[in-house]
C-alpha cells in the first residue's frame, strides 16, 4: 500500500474551516467521532529507522496494529505495510522489512505518541472516500505516560481521490490560516533533531563543475547503493507472497553495475576493498538472477505462444509449461527470501553502507575525471571491439559467443554511463548507441535461452506427445527470433562506431 498526505502546522487557536466546498456535485464531508490514538515506535538506539524516513509502529486499536512505513523518494509518499500482532512484540516479517535499515542492531521501543483525533471524510456520491482530513492533538513521551512534549497539526491524506482534491482541501486550509509543514512524522518530531540527522546511507549528490575522478567513483558507488537497497524491502515483499516483480530487477541490476562499476574503476579504488565487495555482489546478483529469468520466461512464453494467431498452439500444453516455470519461479523467490535473511546478506548490508559513505580510493582518484576516466573506459570498449569480442564474431558462430559479445557490450555500456557527467557529449551518444546494441544481443540470448528451455521442459515429459510438439513449434518461432536479431545486429553495431560517438575514447 502506497500512502500520500500533505502536513499542516497549526496553533491552539486554529478553527477548522467548512470543507465542503471540496466535496464533488452530490458528494459531503463527513465528520468520525473523535478517537484516541496511542502509537509506540520502535528504532535502533541511535534512530537508524527515524533518520531513513522510516518508522515501525504499534498502534492500540487498529485491526493490524503493526507497521511499517518505508520512503519512496518522495515526499508525502511512502509505502505502508501493516500486520496483526500483539504490544511489545513486532512480527518478524515487518523487521525483516527495515533490514537494510537497522543492520541488525537491536530494536527497541523510543517513544509513544499520544493523538485526539478528529477526523473528516470527503466523501463522492456513492459514499466512497475520496480523502481524509484529520486534525490531531499530539502528546508525546513515555510508556510510564510521562509527557515530554506536545503540538497539533493537520493531516489531509489521499484515498480514492486524485492530487488534485489533495491539493484543493490544502487550499481551503490554508486560507483559514494553516501552514504548509515540511512532511515530519509525528514520532520524528517527538524524538527532536536526533531522529533529523543525516542518515547512515549516504545518497548521492551533485558533483562540481570539474570533478575529480574520485569524485565520480563515489557518486556512481552511492548511485547504485542507493538503488540497491531501496529495492530491498521490496524484494522481501514480493519474494514471500510468492511473486516477482520489476524490484527484484531493480535490485539485480544495481548489484551487476555496481560490480561492473568497480571493476571498471579498477585503478582508482583498493583491490584490497573492491574485490571482496565485488564478490558478494556477484553472489546476490546470482541469487537474484533465478527468479527474474524465470519471471521473463514466462512473459516470453506468453508472448511468443501468441505471435501468430493463425498457427494456435495447444492451449493446455501452453499452460504446462508455464506451471513448469511458476514452480521454478517459486522456489527462486524462496531462495532469495533465504538468502536475504543470512548472516551472509546481512553483512554486503553494512559493507554496502561504508562504501557509499567513503569508497576506498588509490591516490589516482585525485586526478581530473576528464583526463583519466576516458582511458578507463576505453579497456571495456576495447574488448568488445578486439578478436573475443565483435571482431571476432562469426554469424554464424554458437549461441554462446553472441552472449558473450552481449556481456563485453553491456560491460563497456556500465562503462560510458557511469563517467557520463564527467565527459563530453559523445560520450551520451554512445551510450544510445550501446543500448541499442544490448537490445539485439539481449533479444537474441534470450530468444536462444527460450527454444532451449521449451525443449528441455518437454524432455523431462517424455510421455506427454502434444507438450512435445508446442514445445517444438515454440522454439522454431524464438530461432527464427535468433536469426532476426543477428540479421539486425551489424547495422546496431555500424551505428555504435561511428567516430563522432567515439572519438572521446583514447
Amino acid at each position: 500500500m502506497v500512502e500520500e498526505e500533505l502536513k499542516y502546522e497549526v496553533d491552539d487557536t486554529y478553527v477548522l474551516p467548512d470543507l465542503s466546498a471540496v466535496a464533488p456535485a452530490g458528494g459531503r464531508v463527513r465528520a468520525l467521532p473523535p478517537a484516541t490514538l496511542v502509537a509506540r515506535y520502535l528504532d535502533t538506539v541511535d534512530l537508524r529507522l527515524a533518520r531513513a524516513g522510516a518508522s515501525l509502529r504499534h498502534r492500540e486499536g487498529d485491526e493490524l496494529p503493526w507497521t511499517v512505513k518505508l520512503p519512496t523518494g518522495t515526499p508525502g509518499v511512502r509505502h505502508e505495510i501493516s500486520r496483526p500482532g500483539p504490544v511489545g512484540q513486532p512480527p518478524p516479517e515487518l523487521v525483516e522489512l527495515v533490514t537494510a535499515l537497522h543492520r541488525g542492531a537491536p530494536l527497541a521501543p523510543v517513544t509513544v505518541v499520544r493523538t485526539i483525533r478528529h477526523a473528516h471524510e470527503v466523501c463522492d456520491r456513492a459514499g466512497a472516500v475520496l480523502a481524509e482530513v484529520v486534525d490531531d492533538r499530539v502528546t508525546v513521551g513515555d510508556d510510564a505516560g510521562a509527557a515530554t512534549g506536545a503540538f497539533r497539526e493537520l493531516e489531509v491524506e489521499l484515498k480514492a481521490g486524485d492530487r488534485e482534491l489533495l491539493d484543493r482541501i490544502g487550499g481551503v486550509l490554508a486560507e483559514a490560516g494553516a501552514r504548509g509543514g515540511s512532511f515530519t512524522p509525528k514520532h520524528v518530531r517527538a524524538l527532536g533533531s536526533a531522529a533529523q540527522a543525516e542518515p547512515d546511507l549516504v545518497a548521492p549528490g551533485e558533483l562540481t563543475t570539474d570533478p575529480s575522478a574520485g569524485e565520480v567513483v563515489t557518486e556512481v558507488v552511492r548511485k547504485e547503493v542507493r538503488r540497491l537497497l531501496t529495492h530491498d524491502p521490496l524484494v522481501r515483499l514480493r519474494a514471500s507472497a510468492g511473486g516477482g516483480d520489476t524490484a527484484v530487477h531493480q535490485m539485480r541490476v544495481a548489484s551487476r553495475r555496481l560490480r561492473s562499476d568497480l571493476r571498471t574503476f579498477t585503478p582508482l579504488v583498493r583491490r584490497s576493498w573492491s574485490r571482496p565487495l565485488r564478490a558478494e555482489l556477484r553472489w546476490l546478483a546470482g541469487v537474484l538472477g533465478a527468479a527474474r529469468d524465470a519471471e521473463v520466461l514466462r512473459d516470453r512464453l506468453r508472448r511468443t505462444a501468441a505471435a501468430d494467431p493463425l498457427s494456435s498452439l495447444d492451449q493446455g500444453a501452453v499452460g504446462r509449461l508455464d506451471d513448469a516455470l511458476a514452480e521454478r519461479q517459486r522456489q527462486a523467490l524462496a531462495a532469495i527470501d533465504e538468502a536475504l535473511r543470512s548472516p551472509r546478506y546481512l553483512a554486503l548490508v553494512d559493507a554496502l553502507v561504508l562504501a557509499a559513505r567513503a569508497p576506498r580510493l588509490t591516490r589516482r582518484a585525485s586526478e581530473p575525471a576528464a583526463r583519466t576516466l576516458p582511458a578507463l573506459v576505453a579497456r571495456p570498449w576495447k574488448r568488445l571491439t578486439g578478436p573475443d569480442g565483435v571482431d571476432g564474431l562469426d554469424p554464424l558462430a554458437p549461441d554462446d559467443r553472441w552472449h558473450g559479445v552481449r556481456k563485453e557490450a553491456k560491460q563497456a555500456r556500465y562503462a560510458v554511463n557511469a563517467v557520463l557527467p564527467a565527459v563530453s557529449g559523445g560520450a551520451r551518444r554512445l551510450s544510445r548507441a550501446l543500448a541499442r546494441v544490448q537490445d539485439v544481443l539481449g533479444e537474441h540470448q534470450d530468444a536462444a535461452v527460450a527454444a532451449d528451455t521449451w525443449l528441455g521442459l518437454a524432455a523431462d515429459r517424455p510421455d506427454d506427445h502434444e507438450l512435445a510438439v508446442t514445445a517444438g513449434r515454440l522454439a522454431e518461432r524464438e530461432r527464427e527470433t535468433v536469426h532476426r536479431m543477428r540479421a539486425r545486429f551489424p547495422a546496431a553495431w555500424h551505428r555504435a562506431t561511428r567516430r563522432r560517438r567515439t572519438r572521446w575514447l583514447p
